[in-house]
């Protein structure tokens, strides 16, 4: 059985994942000499984002509660780059 998130708190977690695919879309865009695949890497976990953002609108528990997992793990998994 999952731990009990609320949608608020999973939506935080995504959205702080979020913010930092947007500071490194930036960060790389204003780079010297952009590389493109990083960049779409970027671009696609930060879509990611917002999928998941709007799955949040309507999930079960069940789903809110992998949707913070998954971004828990991933706002670590960043932290550490």
């Amino acid at each position: 059985m999952s731990e009990h998130v609320s949608p608020e708190a999973a939506e935080q977690l995504v959205k702080k994942v979020g913010l930092w695919y947007s500071e490194q879309i930036m960060k790389e865009q204003r780079a010297a000499g952009p590389a493109p695949e990083r960049l779409k890497t970027l671009q696609e976990g930060l879509a990611a984002c917002a999928v998941d953002l709007e799955t949040l609108l309507d999930a079960s528990p069940e789903e809110v509660a992998e949707i913070a997992a998954r971004y828990a793990a991933r706002s670590q998994e960043l932290g550490g780059q």
